[in-house]
């Protein structure tokens, strides 16, 4: 399918690796031009110039912290009209709550509240007067069902998805749509470092934790980048313009609910 897209720019966050590279490399494969953005520049540069070889586009690779108001600065001064925004931040530490001081609150609002909220807000007037909008907030799994030593998480990401419920319904007559997309548990560094942690507390080695956790998804196996970078492609695509203020859920069925 052609998404419709050829030619738009797109800003991508936490784009260097994981499930912000898997919707980078989408988008690129769709003939989008990139903006991309992470905090470590090499590794950052190496999927730039893959991208690059790969696709034929347009990538400028920015190494900065998003989370910081002067990270943003330079993003959206390398990218000030994006036609796509794909918000990804990675998420606060497990933990227990009683443990967490209001610092711990804050940063975690930060990275994964206020500044998808400031990107949207510096952005989506430009695409309300342009026509053409996609936002997608790269979320958790964790707001459809809470987890219990993710608790930052859950506060942080949960108070994203009320703001873009509100929102979602006011661009879309404009052709902007804004959505949040939830992994579930997809291989990436982040779910590798819960599970050797798992292992730890337990005395028992990461494979048996990883076999175990994959046992309990009905797909009986964890995604994949490139599936969640293709869903990611499509809900920035032109065909994507009746879906908004939604929160996709890409788990292999783990949530067993049926809404």
């Amino acid at each position: 399918m052609d998404l419709g897209i050829r030619g738009k720019q797109a800003l991508v966050c936490g784009a260097s690796k994981g499930l912000g590279r898997g919707c980078a490399e989408a988008l690129a494969a769709d003939g989008v031009n990139l903006t991309l953005v992470a905090r470590t520049a090499d590794t950052l540069e190496q999927t730039a110039q893959h991208l690059r070889d790969s696709y034929g586009i347009n990538v400028i690779a920015l190494a900065c912290d998003i989370t910081t108001s002067e990270g943003r600065a330079l993003a959206l001064a390398a990218c000030p009209q994006p036609d796509i925004l794909v918000t990804n931040a990675g998420g606060p530490p497990m933990g227990d709550f009683r443990d967490w001081e209001r610092d711990d609150w804050i940063k975690a609002l930060d990275a994964n509240m206020l500044t998808p909220i400031a990107l949207i807000k510096a952005t989506v007037d430009g695409m309300i007067a342009r026509r053409f909008g996609r936002i997608v907030n790269i979320t958790s799994s964790s707001v459809k069902a809470p987890i219990d030593v993710l608790g930052l998480s859950n506060g942080a990401r949960a108070g994203l998805t009320g703001f873009v419920a509100g929102l979602a319904r006011k661009t879309v007559a404009h052709n902007v749509t804004i959505n949040n997309l939830l992994p579930g548990a997809f291989d990436t560094d982040r779910l590798r470092s819960m599970q050797a942690a798992a292992a730890a507390a337990s005395g028992t080695s990461i494979e048996s934790v990883q076999q175990a956790r994959a046992a309990q998804i009905p797909a009986r196996r964890f995604g994949n980048a490139a599936e969640f970078g293709a869903m990611c492609a499509f809900m920035c695509s032109a065909h994507a313009g009746y879906l908004t203020g939604q929160n996709i859920l890409l788990d292999g069925g783990a949530y067993p609910g049926t809404f």
